[in-house]
């Protein structure tokens, strides 16, 4: 469930928190669910979303992995409810998702690569949906275009490695007889004054119709499964999509509970502050990219902390907070947290360069990227390696059935 299209966002009113969905001061920042730029401060997200800070506690009961440790996953909701279930052995589900209106790039992967980590230690059912339907509505593509990087997007996401017997992939258009049926249910009980103080006026009615659809990726696993605890792991601006889905499992007419998030920082773009998108100028990381190509891309475009001068910087050190190679390894490249804390260390101390700290970002980031892209050249064709993550038809059929509907 990923958006980085442009519209705007008033005042939200829900269960969870009375909430402005455009949050912004002046030209400082502004997050919404379809734009977001400037310097971000999550504090202020924090308060105005109402969600919560992860605590130690919740943490530590997570399966060890950096973004959390090191809170690049910062706050969530419903977050126990899902760390009871998962802890017991009862079922428990993951949905994240992608809009494939453009490559796949870093910013794009992390969340699928945590999202199989955490299905490979707890066995939770992780269930991926393809909001092509929404990129016709909001960008300038047709739909061959829009097939196109979908078919490059299933690609990528298939070569993560989820578990086909516990991770299903849907996408809009091609599950339309079980996507469509429930998502007209849920926008019964879904008013049109709470879409427009979410997201605002919208370009056309696709888009205005839309959350029900989003809604419906939140619950589809419980319409699937009955009901259980659900955790959307997403950037901070997609939290009102699942504000929006929990109003709606909050009216208790469905067998769904409310969906939990877990919301996390952006992954900065290489020129600085943002998060990184295939959408605009900035550039991005793909995963398709040749490692060399990323070399060169990382020492041209990557924003440093780094002084003036070799000689100013070995006395004065560089600046890690603002670096954009360190802050890769933070998030994700640099597991190890001794061994980052030794880098941050020697290059406040002025021990490591930038062009130094580029390349070792670089290296890690390559490495990556070349594994990903080895088990993405070994999947051959894509229709017969997506079927086992398909829908069967008795899910369809349990769907369809849940919302009243004939199977």
């Amino acid at each position: 469930m990923t958006t980085d299209d442009t519209t705007t966002a008033a005042q939200h009113t829900n269960d969870d928190t009375n909430a402005t969905d455009d949050v912004s001061d002046g030209d400082e920042f502004t997050v919404t669910p379809y734009d977001v730029s400037g310097t971000v401060d999550y504090d202020r997200l924090l308060d105005r979303f109402g969600a919560d800070r992860l605590t130690d506690e919740q943490v530590a009961r997570f399966p060890d992995h950096p973004m959390l440790r090191r809170r690049i996953y910062y706050a969530g909701r419903s977050v126990d409810r899902y760390l009871d279930a998962a802890e017991a052995g009862e079922t428990h589900s993951i949905v994240t998702g992608v809009g494939p209106s453009g490559p796949m790039h870093l910013g794009h992967a992390l969340v699928f690569y945590l999202a199989k980590e955490l299905q490979d230690a707890t066995g939770a059912e992780v269930l991926i949906p393809l909001s092509d339907d929404e990129k016709y509505y909001a960008k300038d593509l047709t739909y061959g275009e829009i097939a196109a990087y979908r078919d490059e997007n299933l690609r990528d996401l298939l070569a993560v490695g989820f578990d086909p017997e516990k991770t299903t992939i849907v996408v809009d258009t091609e599950d339309a007889d079980v996507v469509y049926p429930v998502a007209s249910a849920l926008a019964r009980h879904l008013t049109q004054s709470t879409v427009d103080a979410t997201y605002g006026d919208p370009d056309n009615v696709g888009l205005s119709f839309y959350p029900a659809v989003q809604a419906t990726h939140l619950v589809l696993p419980q319409l699937i499964r009955g009901e259980h605890p659900t955790l959307v792991p997403v950037a901070v601006d997609q939290d009102p999509h699942v504000r929006v889905c929990r109003d709606v499992a909050a009216k208790e007419r469905f067998p769904v509970s409310k969906p939990g998030a877990l919301l996390g920082r952006f992954l900065p773009t290489l020129d600085g502050p943002g998060k990184m998108s295939s959408s605009d100028d900035a550039p991005a990381i793909a995963l398709t990219d040749d490692p060399d190509d990323v070399r060169a891309v990382i020492r041209e475009h990557a924003f440093t902390g780094g002084r003036a001068s070799v000689a100013e910087h070995r006395e004065h050190g560089g600046d890690p907070s603002v670096d954009v190679p360190f802050q890769y390894l933070r998030y994700f490249f640099e597991r190890d947290d001794d061994e980052l804390a030794r880098i941050e260390a020697a290059y406040r101390e002025g021990e490591l360069l930038s062009g130094e700290l580029k390349e070792l970002a670089a290296d890690r980031i390559g490495e990556f990227l070349a594994e990903h892209q080895r088990r993405r050249a070994a999947l051959g064709d894509l229709e017969s390696a997506l079927e086992p993550y398909r829908l069967t038809d008795a899910e369809r059929e349990r769907a369809r059935r849940a919302v009243g509907l004939r199977g």
